[in-house]
């Protein structure tokens, strides 16, 4: 029995936190308390600040042109829903691949149901997960409204080419909406050189804020294209029985997660400190450890491209004979690893890696945190699970 608790589960949510970030969550907690725009005093005043220095802080870390087109969240899913939603009319076309994940695919499930859009629906490589760019390029018509391609894949880890199909969506006027929740805090973005239209990503991942946080980037001008769909008080224009047309106010109506935003304005300090080439570079070893350490091993099946530079250091892996449930239990109770088993909210994926039936696959999700002996515990204890279902 393995005493020690190595975490895995970075997909989900970043853990451990830098130190940095409960202190700043109780330092807001214990000197501020006060929400932002609504109040002429101090505390409030610095609230406001605090969430000004997010904005601007988080910019830089996508090179945004400026820090209005960066709206808080309280999540990625809610930032997609937010361009989603906001975006599409009744009848209209959508080109989206089957690598997202049900925050994409679940609100455009609905749409589908309620407004009668037409999502044409790109295949990915049933052994690495990349997406078909050219038939990705080649479904976007004049018609679509919108393309949806997510940065970095929650189950098998691979990057898309963002770029490729940003450009392809620019030249015909198509806003292009990618789901970063996966690469924001792991792997340099620039939306400008991308060509992407609007960014989501969660700060509670890799951005090592605390849960509760997200955001949407909005390209200038869209922002005259997306309709909000929660109206309420923005401690701005407040003698208008309207919403704000301006950014952000017109997509954050009510008090913001000032507790999380604090935390997460200290995470991204601790991120331009370690700077993301660093934070990549640490990603790229991990990874490069763990496909190296597990090839070879008989009744193992790791998904994903074998190249790290390919991916982020997401894995899915089987065990012949073992369900995921089972794998994940022994994993914890023998070797004391922590992991995710199941369909990952990601049913479209799993489907093109042939893995719906068998419950899905075990993730292991590596973070900042964690160290090349982590790598090592991990891989051995699968080498060893695989060797005793083999010898069993």
């Amino acid at each position: 029995m393995y005493t020690q608790r190595i975490y895995t589960d970075n997909a989900a949510t970043s853990f451990p936190k830098p130190p940095c970030v409960m202190e700043a969550v109780n330092a807001y907690a214990n000197d501020l308390g006060a929400s932002a725009g609504r109040g002429a005093y101090r505390e409030a005043m610095e609230t406001g600040e605090l969430l000004a220095e997010g904005r601007r802080r988080i910019a830089r870390l996508i090179n945004a042109e400026s820090s209005e087109t960066i709206v808080y969240a309280f999540n990625c899913s809610g930032a997609l829903n937010m361009a989603i939603h906001g975006l599409l009319r009744p009848g209209a076309h959508v080109v989206a691949s089957r690598m997202e994940h049900n925050s994409v695919l679940r609100p455009l499930h609905a749409l589908m149901q309620t407004h009668d859009i037409r999502v044409t629906w790109i295949d990915a490589d049933p052994t690495t997960g990349v997406v078909d760019v050219e038939a990705f390029n080649n479904a976007l018509t004049e018609n679509t409204a919108l393309a949806c391609l997510i940065h970095a894949s929650n189950v098998t880890g691979i990057l898309q080419d963002i770029a490729r199909v940003g450009a392809a969506c620019r030249e015909k006027n198509i806003p292009l909406l990618v789901d970063a929740a996966q690469t924001v805090g792991h792997v340099p973005i620039d939306v400008q050189a991308m060509n992407v239209d609007l960014l989501a990503f969660p700060g509670h991942k890799a951005m090592l804020a605390p849960l509760g946080t997200g955001a949407l980037y909005i390209r200038p001008g869209l922002e005259n294209k997306l309709t909000p769909h929660i109206q309420g008080g923005t401690g701005s224009v407040s003698d208008e029985p309207v919403q704000p047309d301006f950014l952000p106010d017109k997509f954050e109506p009510g008090s913001h997660n000032a507790l999380g935003i604090a935390g997460w304005v200290a995470s991204l300090k601790w991120l331009e400190d370690k700077t993301i080439d660093a934070v990549r570079a640490h990603d790229l070893e991990l990874s490069h450890a763990f496909i190296n350490q597990t090839q070879g091993i008989d009744s193992l099946r790791v998904f994903g491209p074998t190249d790290p530079s390919a991916r982020v250091s997401v894995f899915s892996v089987a065990i012949d004979g073992l369900e995921p449930a089972e794998l994940a239990a022994l994993l914890e109770t023998e070797f004391g690893i922590l992991t995710r088993p199941g369909i990952h909210c990601a049913p479209f994926v799993h489907e093109t890696l042939g893995t719906t039936s068998a419950g899905g696959t075990v993730r292991l999700s590596f973070g900042i945190f964690n160290t090349l002996d982590d790598i090592a515990h991990c891989t051995q204890a699968l080498a060893e699970l695989a060797g005793a279902k083999v010898g069993g």
